[in-house]
């Protein structure tokens, strides 16, 4: 099975991701965040106390689906390969910085596309900063950016991400150990057997197209190639279709209810944040949990940092608050970023600089 050889099999796979996302949107999961990396990572860390922001714990099955998903289809597909050596550390950095950059914007690549679909605008305004993150990485690549060659490894390193998301969801089934909101948006899931069948899917169809939000826009920078963009298209006409068809489109900035903020400024730095980040490890959110699926030990050092990167968010006052409704007086309370994350973000800015013009790739 070969999605990437046509712009129609890549629309395709983008238009069942966006199926899946639809579909458990509408089986509870936030209608706005339907699929959201970052957002599920959080509440991941969550489940097991690594934070202790009570409305936002909950093992996501759909990050376990992804994971296997990738997994099963790579090995499926003798695709499969354990590799792992190129600079874990900063990798680690990347993946905490990736979670930071989320966090004060409220949302993965991915989300900021769902965003888009049911007309947020904040969401439009973030994408300026993505795409010139992503400019800022694909300059750096120009100028000899690199974090050096993966090895191959031990068969048995690759599959130790997809071993732990086993565990994690033999907990959720047969334990009560984990944590799980009462109100929320960690209150507020698909089924556990639907969302874990829907990140089969979604992953299964990710790691063939090698769906990935800030390559699409890498590829459109350097080389004028479409293939990643179609993917993405194909995911938004499927839930911009969803969203007017079921009345969750509405356009405008500050709507109660879509767990956003206005702040403009900061929507774009913090997704300047992600789109930088990501083009310097490698691939977006979504693309480092597939990539850790079908093997790479590196891509999983980077979804280890998002998980310590989500904890540091909460633990620290990093993260956004979205704009809500008081509960007593019913009027509209503005999202924001605290001081704490805006400092955080200049500071994973400058940090991105300092890693993407000091690791350069070894002249022979």
């Amino acid at each position: 099975m070969n999605l990437s050889d046509s712009k129609k099999k890549l629309a395709l796979a983008g238009v069942v991701c966006g199926v899946v996302a639809a579909i458990l949107a509408f089986l509870g999961n936030p209608a706005n965040m339907a699929f959201c990396i970052a957002c599920f990572i959080r509440d991941t860390a969550g489940a097991f106390g690594m934070h202790q922001a009570e409305v936002v714990q909950y093992a996501r099955p759909e990050i376990i689906g992804l994971v296997l998903g990738a997994f099963l289809i790579s090995v499926a597909t003798k695709e499969y390969r354990s590799t792992a050596g190129s600079s874990p550390m900063i990798r680690f950095v990347l993946g905490i910085i990736i979670m930071i950059g989320a966090l004060v914007f409220l949302g993965c690549p991915l989300r900021m596309v769902i965003r888009m679909s049911a007309g947020d605008l904040n969401a439009w305004v973030a994408l300026i900063g993505f795409i010139l993150g992503v400019a800022t990485g694909v300059f750096a690549l120009k100028q000899g950016f690199s974090l050096g060659r993966a090895y191959i490894t031990n068969k048995a390193s690759g599959a130790v991400l997809p071993v732990i998301v086993l565990g994690i969801l033999a907990l959720s089934l047969t334990t009560t150990l984990l944590k799980s909101s009462e109100t929320g948006p960690g209150s507020m899931h698909a089924p556990l057997i639907a969302a874990l069948i829907g990140g089969l899917v979604f992953g299964a169809f990710a790691q063939k197209s090698r769906m990935c939000f800030a390559g699409s826009i890498r590829d459109i920078i350097l080389m004028k190639n479409f293939d990643l963009f179609c993917v993405i298209a194909g995911l938004f006409v499927v839930m911009l279709v969803f969203n007017i068809a079921t009345g969750r489109f509405t356009l405008g900035f500050a709507t109660p209810g879509v767990i956003a903020h206005s702040e403009h400024l900061w929507n774009i730095l913090g997704m300047y944040t992600v789109g930088f980040a990501a083009v310097l490890a490698g691939g977006c959110p979504l693309r480092q949990l597939i990539l850790a699926g079908q093997g790479s030990s590196d891509a999983a050092v980077t979804v280890v940092g998002m998980f310590v990167g989500a904890a540091l968010c909460h633990n620290l006052g990093l993260a956004a608050s979205g704009t809500a409704l008081d509960a007593k007086t019913q009027e509209v309370v503005m999202g924001a970023v605290p001081v704490n994350g805006k400092v955080a973000c200049v500071i994973c800015i400058i940090v991105l600089f300092v890693i993407a013009f000091t690791n350069k790739r070894e002249e022979k």
